[in-house]
């Protein structure tokens, strides 16, 4: 198996992982909006999300990542606030 090969089977066991947390992340999202419906809170809490991004990108030990693990966890917050979205929308 040359490097090629090597890292990209890297990347698909890492991509099967992912699969398997998005999935676990968007049924939490699910139950939330439940909550946030119950107790009448919006979709976004603009100061949650922020701390959050803030905590995660601050775990991430390799500074030439940062900026990229930002962008992809903003991303996912968009996609988690999406869904709830889409949720509302259905019912």
């Amino acid at each position: 198996m040359n490097a090629l090969e090597k890292n990209r089977l890297i990347i698909n066991e890492a991509d099967d992982e992912l699969v398997k947390l998005f999935e676990k992340r968007m049924h939490a999202v699910k139950e939330i909006l439940a909550y946030k419906k119950e107790n009448g809170l919006p979709v976004l809490d603009a100061s949650r999300e922020a701390d959050n991004i803030a905590r995660n990108c601050a775990k991430v030990q390799d500074e030439e990542l940062k900026k990229y693990f930002r962008r992809w966890y903003e991303e996912t917050m968009a996609v988690s606030r999406a869904y709830q979205e889409d949720l509302l929308e259905r019912k």
